[in-house]
């Protein structure tokens, strides 16, 4: 049996921390993988920091590549305080997706900084990273790229729902199918930091507020929501197409959650078969409002599973894609992407001589 200790780190597009998980993945004889978390933890990205990753897309090019630096940076340090933390001493590598910029694959554009040559300096490992741009070069999505996770370690569910800063699923038929269903968390905390708190907690103001059928339709006609899979969005999509639909509509903050709460909860419900099991992990699985919407549109049986699985799945399967990336063996679906065929996504950089 194979056996492999790795940090997985995931800085997701809502921006509520830095997510780290030290796992061990094994594979038996039949191919059979396995995986254990041993640590996790969210570190705080400083305002500063944040606030620059909230404005990058209008940096200059200089200003970005200075960005990548400070983000490697950030994330190698957090790697080597998290480390000394929890007494770990056997890393066989850092799998790091880094932070979204830009996700334009229409153009073959994808970027996600943290510069992985930074982070194996300052923690003395190797780190395998940039996952998505062999993807993009094979007239892919690059993305979603958790569906191959789900695929080997979360098989027994009929449905993976992450809820995060976007909507994705995962499910099996004649093969993996995944995409991005909608934007979530992404704008749910923009209108909750106009009442002046990060999110809304377990969705107390979204259910406290009414619906504007308006917004509501205008929102579910969106063309993006008639589109077949493979499709994925990026923040550059939300900025141009939800934004400008929401501020010109002159009802309150807390209606305004409400709509998109039930925005989320239908398009989401559209997905789902009856008569199956929907796996939700992401930090909207803490949202009781929504998941009460969701489980109120559709005949599923619903499975939270421990907070751990839902505030770390993401970087778990990072660091499994990176196992793949060392392995040698596919880790981006073709069937996911609409990429020419199954691909490898990953570089590996290693600042030791060894």
């Amino acid at each position: 049996m194979s056996v492999y200790n790795v940090i997985g780190v995931m800085s997701g597009t809502s921006l509520d921390g830095l997510d780290i998980c030290y796992c061990s993945f094994s594979v038996n004889k039949n191919n059979k993988w396995d995986y254990k978390i041993n640590a996790a933890a969210t570190i705080d990205i400083s305002l500063e920091l944040k606030t620059k990753l909230k404005n990058a897309t209008s940096f200059s090019g200089l200003e970005l590549a200075l960005l990548n630096n400070e983000m490697g940076d950030f994330i190698g340090h957090s790697i080597n305080h998290f480390i000394k933390e929890n007494s770990i001493f056997s890393v066989d590598f850092i799998s790091s997706h880094g932070h979204t910029i830009f996700h334009q694959p229409e153009k073959k554009l994808t970027l996600q900084i943290g510069n992985g040559a930074n982070i194996s300096a300052i923690t003395q490992n190797p780190v395998i990273c940039d996952f998505r741009t062999s993807d993009l070069a094979l007239n892919g999505n690059g993305a979603p790229l958790v569906p191959i996770g789900d695929c080997l370690l979360f098989a027994e569910y009929d449905y993976c729902l992450n809820l995060g800063g976007i909507a994705n699923i995962s499910y099996q038929e004649k093969e993996r199918i995944a995409f991005d269903i909608c934007p979530t968390n992404m704008v749910l905390n923009k209108l909750a930091n106009e009442l002046g708190k990060e999110y809304d907690e377990n969705g107390d103001f979204a259910k406290s507020g009414k619906i504007n059928h308006t917004l509501l339709s205008e929102l579910n006609n969106l063309a993006y929501y008639n589109q077949t899979p493979p499709k994925s969005l990026g923040f550059e999509w939300v900025e141009e197409n939800i934004f400008p639909i929401i501020d010109k509509c002159t009802i309150s903050t807390k209606d305004k959650l409400r709509t998109f709460t039930e925005h989320i909860a239908q398009q989401i419900s559209k997905q789902l078969k009856p008569n199956t099991t929907l796996f939700i992990t992401g930090g909207g699985a803490f949202n009781h409002f929504l998941i009460q919407r969701i489980n109120d549109m559709s005949d599923v049986k619903i499975v939270i599973p421990s907070e751990e699985i839902i505030n770390y799945k993401e970087a778990l399967i990072f660091g499994f894609l990176g196992v793949l990336r060392y392995r040698n063996e596919i880790n981006t679906l073709k069937s996911v992407t609409g990429a020419q065929y199954d691909n490898i996504g990953g570089c590996i950089y290693n600042a030791l001589a060894n």
